[in-house]
């Protein structure tokens, strides 16, 4: 707990949130594109000279980056909301919406989420 009794700390804690939030959309990203890598390389494997298994560890390594900035983005949003909880009321802005920050890790949360689901169904059909 502080004792500022600043609304500048609470903009300062949401700036931190967002930035753990744009480190958990850049894993997810990247978890998606080694992941569609896997795809692109068995399509243009014109030779039959790639292993199969390379495929699959790309899918493993693509998901495993996506469960990562899934599980990133819903600790930092649950993080920032107990912060939110313990500051006083001269340190939360007047008439702000307190909730729309950590609603912004919550969406991330379950488009990772969701991400996922369609991944691993087209991977298991």
């Amino acid at each position: 707990m502080s004792y500022l009794d600043d609304p500048r700390v609470y903009f300062a804690a949401e700036r931190t949130l967002l930035a753990w939030q744009r480190s958990a959309l850049a894993f997810i990203a990247l978890g998606f594109v080694v992941e569609r890598f896997g795809l692109f390389v068995r399509f243009f494997n014109l030779t039959n000279q790639i292993n199969p298994m390379h495929s699959a560890i790309s899918a493993f390594v693509g998901m495993s980056l996506i469960l990562l900035g899934t599980s990133l983005s819903l600790l930092s949003a649950i993080q920032h909301k107990k912060f939110i909880k313990s500051l006083s009321n001269a340190e939360t802005p007047p008439g702000y919406f307190l909730c729309m920050s950590s609603l912004v890790g919550y969406v991330i949360f379950f488009g990772g989420l969701l991400m996922m689901l369609w991944l691993l169904s087209g991977f298991l059909i």
